[in-house]
């Protein structure tokens, strides 16, 4: 998942550069003296009451895990850290506030949204202050072309907002529930991310960013300085709030598709990418995924490759008639459907076919071997099944998506992903926390700015 209750929208950014080490747990933590965490125990009530802190065991659990249990290479290291103390702030300076009180410490400070991210993006290694951003929901304004929030805001109360100025958001997480900062902070992309790309392409306005100091500062650090926030878990600043982009809105029907083979299936994803307006989500399921699928849709029939998209009423007849040119069949049309076909989108899928199938696993992919030499794919690991999402990468429209393969044990994982590289699969391996992309300079650099003594979410950005 990204940042949400259910898997939601996280996957490959452009460039990122393959982890080929599996995660391990730090073998420097070491348990903080009881003294300090009752020291900012009190600082913390002191500022926010005691409904704003947690001590307990039960809520230092919940604060301390999120998806990371859907990879089984994750799974077996956690929890692998436990906060020892949690805090609710409800506005950016609140946050900004928490950050600064932790930093008098030197307690460790990991940021948190809904806890929904897949890579153990929230999990404190090193345990110290968990920052809840969950009760900072204030949504500020909504300008032409731009919303502004607190990081805890939802999406479905974003939506909302911007729906009522006749506007929509530019890209929002399959999991409508997550947070803003939580889904900028630990995911990449999702619906909307085939007319808007991801995350750190124009999407992020400006973000308000707590600096890890003895002093509360809230930073507004603008496009594209902000990138360096995106997709960092945290390690270069805490967002304490943002603005992001919105679009005119559409009104979007769910279209659902099936046809006898993967290749027609998405050459027809492609014809629909080049739609007017471009469709918000279009993905494509063989038919071993949405056999998954609960219930069973009569719009997904057995044994057909399950193609759906999202696109404008206006564009529906267009739709079909690029449907039936690739010797497909639309199954139906449902005005109340995109909701439906987001849940069946990114991670989502990840957690409903594990849920039938725990015997599988996922592996984040993008490149032609997935259409164009499947069979050679499914060579090279065992029992796959292509799950994939049209995508904007760098202003092209491609499919990126997920290969579910069997897993037998995490060495045979690895050798797997090395060895799809030679049948044109590239591979964003979602089964470490360490962060692996090719804007880490970028990254380190502000860390270097907004957390001077590496207190923010230690264990996740690995060393120069």
């Amino acid at each position: 998942m990204t940042d949400a209750t259910a898997p939601a929208g996280s996957h490959r950014a452009p460039g990122r550069e393959p982890a080929r080490e599996p995660a391990r747990l730090p073998g420097d933590a070491q348990p903080l003296p009881p003294a300090t965490v009752d020291r900012l125990t009190d600082d913390l009530v002191d500022a926010f009451g005691a409904a704003a802190v947690r001590r307990d065991r039960a809520g230092r659990l919940s604060a301390s895990a999120d998806w990371a249990h859907m990879s089984p290479v994750l799974a077996p290291l956690l929890p692998g850290g436990v906060a020892d103390v949690v805090v609710f702030p409800r506005d950016a300076s609140g946050i900004a506030l928490a950050v600064a009180l932790a930093h008098r410490h030197r307690v460790p400070v990991t940021p948190r949204g809904q806890g929904t991210g897949n890579y153990g993006q929230g999990i404190p290694l090193y345990g110290g202050m968990v920052l809840d951003t969950s009760r900072a929901t204030t949504i500020h304004r909504v300008t032409d072309g731009a919303v502004s929030a607190d990081a805890g805001a939802s999406f479905v109360a974003l939506e909302k907002a911007a729906r009522a100025t006749g506007q929509e958001l530019a890209i929002l997480p399959s999991t409508v529930g997550s947070t803003l900062g939580g889904f900028i902070a630990g995911g990449s992309g999702g619906t909307g991310s085939l007319a808007n790309g991801a995350i750190w392409t124009g999407y992020l306005h400006e973000l308000r960013v707590a600096a890890c100091t003895d002093e509360p500062s809230l930073h507004a650090v603008p496009y594209p300085q902000n990138t360096a926030m995106a997709h960092a878990f945290g390690v270069s600043g805490v967002i304490a709030g943002a603005t992001v982009a919105l679009r005119p809105a559409v009104p979007w029907t769910a279209l659902f598709a099936a046809f006898d083979t993967l290749e027609r299936a998405a050459a027809a994803g492609e014809a629909l990418f080049e739609l007017a307006p471009t469709p918000r989500l279009v993905s494509l399921d063989e038919p071993g995924i949405t056999e998954t699928y609960r219930p069973a849709d009569p719009a997904m029939p057995p044994g057909a490759v399950s193609l759906r998209a999202i696109v404008s009423v206006g564009s529906v007849e267009a739709a079909g008639r690029i449907v039936a040119g690739h010797g497909g069949t639309v199954t139906d049309v449902r005005a109340n459907g995109p909701a439906l076909l987001a849940s069946l989108s990114y991670n989502h899928v990840t957690h409903r076919v594990r849920k039938l199938r725990p015997e599988l696993t996922h592996l984040q992919c993008m490149g032609r071997g997935l259409v164009h030499r499947r069979a050679e794919v499914a060579a090279t690991v065992p029992d796959s099944l292509v799950h994939l999402e049209g995508f904007d990468i760098g202003g092209s429209r491609t499919w990126v998506g997920m290969l579910f393969t069997r897993f037998v044990d995490t060495p045979s994982l690895y050798a797997g992903m090395d060895a799809l590289a030679h049948v044109e699969v590239d591979v964003d391996d979602p089964h470490t926390w360490v962060l692996h992309h090719d804007r880490l300079g970028q990254v380190r650099a502000a860390a270097r700015r907004f957390d001077p003594d590496g207190l923010l979410n230690p264990g996740k950005l690995p060393p120069a």
